[in-house]
């Protein structure tokens, strides 16, 4: 077994204190169409009472009365294959108190990950969840909670942003989510990553955004408790990585988490964390690349029913870098909000530095900086002479993070263009920011009707960034984004990102297919240096050409592939839907479409490929009812961590002493365990678990609904 390098020192809180207890591997297999699951032997011990030292986890309403909060576990098996992934991820919720509970769980996946897969496992029984339309699933399941029967939801609050909703858990019982999830491999610069968001970040809610009815149920929607640091290990993941990338990986890395590495035959690895189990509070982010030198195109197909769907992976030629950067106007706007104290405030000051260092006599800048106000230093750009560069790192190195996260006015400066006929010089506007806002659409809708000639480009700041925001921002902005989770790590990407700045590298790109095909994206994007093309399409035969043109270096390109050396590779047809589903969304945020038909254009999509979307869900009911007439339900939102290296304190403006009591670890000593089962549905396949799910005495945690501090 190797152990893989990590790009800095373990963080001291990610270590387990004595009291705290371990996941064990979660594998679950299934056979063809069936899953087998059978008997779950369920804890023997006694449901603690409800008492704030009987080591339950607690949380605290705005009432101050003390609920049995429900425990959750996770695993998550990644198989890597070419350029796609396919993601299972097992949620548990164990019921630890004596009442019949409802658990709504707020949880991130990656925006561009198609769910497509809902099971639910309830003591011997496997219930398959079924796509419908987001308020008939909705309905089927209040109507299931209502009658006693046990369910799940699984419902999008963003293309990110998920809850899973599991209604009538027993006193001392656990029930089982599973979802599984499609998502492409990025490829940058010739390496090949990976993202999995763990935890979302709280999110601001600009107040003229909750005030119609619609308004405040979207923020209830995204707003979830937040655990007070130093509560111990709260919501533990357990990841197992199968890398089969169709070349043999070298350079295999996770930069934020410790993990463990074993070869399986001369092109797979399979990848674990290292010491087990970790905290739901950062993304975990797997890295490799290629020993041998890899093709400028690659293809892949799929079929399904009738059609034939093809996944396009083309890279354009090297930029020629003898040719001279063009004059520019930089814009940087940084992200000083609450949400971004501690390291986060760090990392976005040393970013905004070093972007000023890269700036040219020929260019002009300028400086905006944002909370719930705004200010910019100078009244416009100016040119980039050496006392002005100086006085923007003196200007940095004073800002501090606090107050809300008031995005969209900083976007409408940014824009302002003095000079809109200025075709010598390239506009650029760059955005360091963590993303947390929950008003999203505002900002897409701003940027489309206001970018005019500027290009926007994103670096998303923070172990756990609004990923949503920042591609979509990138992307209908005409630009890039680079992600900067960690301090060590903001030299080298920042280096290779402003680097990437200095010119496109391919624009005016059109795709076209022998026989035609429905391409997505609708409006391909500028390249930047080392990115590639990836186009999806949908035809009927998978035969003929594939032609890419676009304007590389001020000269007309050309790159012409055989569809015949596509290669098989599963979930491509979800990938092309999910994608179609999001040029669907943003030209209904642009105002480019009748928002009735993306409505209807987005439910026929989810529902006959069995996505979850705005539009529509995923719902699984156990017919067979288990809470008994008269038996109370209670409602419980599950904490979410806070994200590494957020500040408690800078983020909710009050001591972490006002918000929780102290938890003392050698409290935490439960212990559940689901023994390896096996059944027959006809077809042969086993279920086996071993969960270890930590129980914190005397810990109490903040329910509260997510308002950070602004300034008066």
């Amino acid at each position: 077994m190797n152990r893989l390098p990590e790009s800095r020192p373990p963080r001291a809180g990610l270590n387990r204190s004595p009291g705290l207890v371990t996941m064990r591997s979660l594998v679950i297999g299934l056979a063809a169409l069936a899953i087998g699951a059978a008997t779950m032997v369920r804890a023997t011990e006694t449901p603690p009472p409800e008492d704030p030292a009987s080591g339950a986890l607690q949380l605290r309403t705005s009432r101050g009365t003390t609920l049995n909060a429900v425990r959750l576990g996770t695993d998550m098996q990644v198989d890597v294959t070419g350029q796609t992934a396919r993601v299972k991820v097992v949620q548990a919720f164990r019921n630890t108190g004596t009442e019949w509970v409802e658990a709504t769980y707020l949880y991130p996946l990656p925006e561009d990950g198609a769910v497509d897969s809902l099971k639910m496992v309830v003591g011997q029984r496997v219930i398959v969840g079924e796509i419908h339309r987001r308020e008939e699933a909705r309905q089927i399941y209040e109507t299931a909670k209502a009658e006693g029967q046990r369910a799940g939801l699984v419902e999008q609050q963003r293309p990110n942003m998920f809850t899973n909703k599991v209604a009538n858990i027993g006193p001392g019982e656990t029930v089982l989510i599973e979802i599984e999830f499609q998502a492409p491999v990025r490829r940058v610069n010739g390496e090949y990553s990976i993202r999995l968001p763990l935890v979302t970040g709280e999110r601001y809610i600009p107040a003229r955004t909750a005030v119609s009815a619609a308004g405040k149920a979207d923020a209830a929607a995204i707003t979830a408790p937040v655990a007070a640091p130093g509560q111990g290990m709260l919501n533990p993941v357990s990841i197992q990585v199968r890398l089969r990338p169709g070349f043999i990986p070298t350079g295999v890395v996770s930069p934020y988490h410790r993990v463990d590495m074993v070869e399986d035959g001369a092109a797979e690895r399979v990848v674990t964390l290292a010491g087990g189990p970790v905290p739901a509070d950062r993304d975990f982010e797997l890295r490799w690349r290629s020993a041998e030198t890899q093709p400028s195109v690659g293809l892949f197909r799929e079929s399904m029913g009738r059609d034939r769907y093809l996944m396009a992976v083309v890279s354009p030629p090297a930029p020629d870098r003898r040719r001279p950067v063009p004059p520019r106007e930089l814009v940087f706007v940084i992200d000083n909000s609450g949400s971004m104290s501690g390291e986060s405030m760090d990392q976005a000051k040393a970013s905004l530095k070093l972007a000023l260092q890269s700036l040219t006599p020929a260019d002009r800048f300028n400086v905006i900086r944002f909370d719930d106000s705004m200010t910019e230093l100078f009244e416009r750009p100016v040119p980039a002479t050496r006392e002005q560069v100086a006085l923007a790192q003196r200007y940095a190195d004073t800002l501090e993070a606090q107050g809300g996260t008031e995005m969209l006015p900083a976007l409408h400066e940014a824009l302002v263009d003095d000079t809109p006929t200025d075709a010598g010089r390239v506009r650029q506007v760059v955005f360091m920011t963590d993303g947390s806002i929950g008003n999203e659409d505002e900002m897409l809708a701003a940027l489309g009707s206001d970018r005019g000639r500027s290009r926007v480009f994103m670096i998303g700041i923070g172990s756990a960034p609004n990923t949503f925001l920042m591609n979509r921002m990138a992307e209908v902005g005409r630009g890039t984004y680079v992600n900067i989770s960690d301090t060590s790590e903001v030299a080298a990407r920042m280096r290779i990102f402003l680097d990437r700045l200095t010119r496109p590298v391919a624009t005016e790109l059109t795709v076209a297919a022998s026989g035609g095909a429905e391409f997505t994206p609708a409006i391909l994007p500028d390249l930047y240096d080392g990115e590639p093309l990836v186009v999806l399409a949908k035809t009927r035969r998978v035969s003929g050409q594939l032609t890419v043109t676009g304007v590389t270096d001020g000269r007309r390109w050309t790159r012409t592939v055989d569809l015949s050396e596509a290669v098989e590779a599963p979930g491509v047809a979800r990938l092309w839907a999910k994608r179609r589903i999001t040029d669907i969304e943003v030209e209904d945020r642009l105002g480019d479409s009748d928002g009735t038909a993306a409505t209807e254009a987005i439910a026929k999509l989810g529902l006959q490929y069995s996505l979850v979307t705005r539009e529509t869900s995923l719902v699984a009911v156990d017919k067979t009812p288990a809470r008994p007439d008269g038996a109370r339900l209670r409602e419980e939102d599950l904490p979410l961590n806070l994200p590494t290296g957020w500040d408690f304190e800078g983020l909710f403006g009050g001591p972490v002493g006002d918000r929780a009591a102290s938890a003392k670890p050698e409290d935490a000593a439960e212990l559940l365990e689901l023994p390896q089962t096996a059944a027959n549905w006809g077809t042969s396949a086993w279920l086996g678990l071993w969960l270890a799910l930590f129980g914190a005495g005397g810990l109490w945690l903040q329910r509260r609904p997510f308002q950070r501090r602004r300034q008066a």
